[in-house]
């Protein structure tokens, strides 16, 4: 993946995608396997906003059962079962423990009945189910205590576990950007729309600014989508289209489980999750309204003790602040609602047009972006008078490896020999797919390249290499926040970053100045 600001000088598209998250990557990578001339942009890097803040999940939502939303969550069950087959370097099952205790605001037969509701959608027509490794399971007091050791146990009457799945959510986005890299499209990170160009009252094309030196270009565009999340709110249609909501995670140690856990917040009913990531634990998430600047999210302080205490009510051995390794904070958007409770909003989607003709991308879901995507491509070929079908519903992602299970034994057997721990070699095939045979003969050629950067994270020095030369990272803050999340998965240090950054200086043709620039950068984030 190289960037190319100039490709887009006096370039004419069928499609423009501006905005370079989960939806727009989607998008962009549909539309140029049908053969439209694609161009996509952001005016940060790709997924650095909400697609990169998420609870890393790929779902059916079993919450939404709560507000009778049945569509949907069949909608996201199919969408689970069909990306755990079209990419299982990517999306792979995890389980969920459910416990109930004697005060649980949902009992033991409420639950039942949902999760057999859970189980019933994933099962209909179209829904790819997955068997028994996602049907749900009930667990008496003793076998679930003995499950999940870590859980108080005063009050517990059992629980149930149940099947979804899980993902890297800004690696799901790069690797869609590449794959319609690969199909013909244009597609350039920082890189601003300044306005749209129109005649007649219908938009036309755009101005386009380069964000690192301030270049411009001007582009014509038969279709022009707005897929820019939470930024689509402070426009004008867009303030009476789109309800923000703020949700933060804390990035927390590793419990002894490969299994994660949905449990209920006593203070407000919410549900929230326990989810086991690269060798650490992801708390959250948080729901609240939001108005304030979509530039600055931050992790607020009382937000963080809403986490702990209830966490801490669950908790056998009590998590502090001092225990927080990371945070983020993102912005859902939703389609607006009266609702007075965030939780309570629905998280489908719709597509929305402006009068210039501009169609708006509003809310929606990682797990379902898929399926939204193809109709929204569908329409923009209606209008374009181009008569082809979806081609991501059966095609595999754009790394994911021929016989999966065959290459996956191939890979962890090739990575062993190389002194590739094995925990590091599980995180490289399923964040690189295929392309972890480029890593492992870096690897072949310096054997030092095995280490990890980071004693107790998976991963390892070639992998850094191999993102910083080939993922169109600009920053520092892209390689260790998006490419590769160090900066949320451990408290590194000034002389850590610089050590990194040092090692990619080389690669990204950093000199001594631009070293310390970035390093600066990312202690300030």
């Amino acid at each position: 993946m190289r960037r190319d600001f100039s490709l887009l000088t006096g370039g004419q598209f069928d499609l423009l995608v501006c905005g370079g998250g989960i939806y727009g990557a989607w998008v962009a990578y549909d539309a140029a396997l049908r053969g439209l001339r694609v161009a996509i942009t952001d005016q940060g890097d790709w997924a650095c906003a909400t697609s990169s803040a998420s609870s890393k999940l790929i779902h059916g939502g079993l919450r939404y059962l709560e507000n009778y939303d049945f569509k949907l969550v069949r909608k996201a069950l199919a969408e689970r079962s069909r990306l755990l087959e079209v990419g299982p370097h990517r999306v792979w099952s995890l389980r969920f423990g459910v416990p109930v205790y004697a005060d649980s605001r949902i009992g033991m037969l409420q639950l039942k009945a949902g999760l057999v509701l859970y189980d019933f959608l994933a099962r209909l027509p179209g829904a790819g189910w997955a068997g028994n490794n996602m049907s749900h399971r009930h667990f008496g007091k003793k076998a679930f205590a003995g499950h999940f050791p870590f859980l108080k146990v005063a009050g517990l009457k059992g629980g149930f576990t149940y099947g979804d799945a899980q993902t890297d959510d800004a690696r799901l986005v790069l690797e869609l950007v590449a794959g319609a890299m690969e199909a013909g499209a244009v597609c350039v990170n920082y890189c601003r729309v300044a306005g749209y160009i129109e005649s007649d009252g219908r938009a036309t094309g755009a101005t386009l600014e380069d964000m690192l030196d301030h270049g411009s270009a001007q582009v014509s565009a038969r279709q022009i989508v707005n897929t820019s999340g939470h930024w689509t709110a402070a426009t004008g249609p867009g303030k009476e289209w789109c309800r923000l909501s703020k949700g933060i995670h804390l990035v927390m140690p590793a419990l002894p489980t490969h299994e994660a856990l949905l449990l209920t917040a006593k203070s407000d009913g919410r549900v929230f999750f326990v989810i086991p990531w690269y060798g650490r634990t992801l708390l959250g998430t948080t729901d609240t309204d939001y108005r304030g600047d979509p530039e600055h999210v931050m992790v607020e302080a009382e937000e963080i003790t809403y986490l702990l205490e209830e966490a801490n009510r669950h908790l056998d051995k009590a998590w502090s602040e001092q225990d927080i390794v990371g945070s983020y904070a993102g912005l859902r958007v939703m389609k607006h609602n009266d609702s007075a409770s965030p939780s309570a909003v629905s998280r489908d989607w719709e597509l929305k047009a402006a009068p210039n003709g501009v169609h708006y991308s509003i809310g929606g879901k990682i797990t379902s972006a898929r399926e939204d995507a193809a109709n929204i491509v569908n329409k923009v070929c209606a209008q374009l008078g181009v008569d082809v079908p979806c081609q991501t519903m059966s095609r595999h992602l754009p790394w994911t490896p021929d016989d999966f299970s065959g290459w996956s034994a191939a890979i962890m057997s090739r990575a062993g020999k190389l002194s590739i721990d094995l925990q590091s070699a599980s995180w490289l095939a399923r964040r690189h797919g295929k392309r972890a045979e480029d890593i492992l003969r870096m690897v072949e050629h310096d054997a030092k390249l095995a280490e990890r950067i980071m004693p107790d994270l998976p991963f390892i020095y070639a992998d850094l290499l191999y993102s910083a030369g080939n993922e169109m990272a600009i920053h520092l803050n892209d390689l260790l926040r998006r490419r590769m999340p160090l900066l949320i998965l451990a408290k590194l240090t000034e002389n850590d970053l610089d050590r990194i950054a040092t090692v990619i200086a080389p690669v990204m043709n950093w000199d001594i100045a631009r070293i310390r620039r970035e390093v600066k950068s990312c202690l300030q984030r």
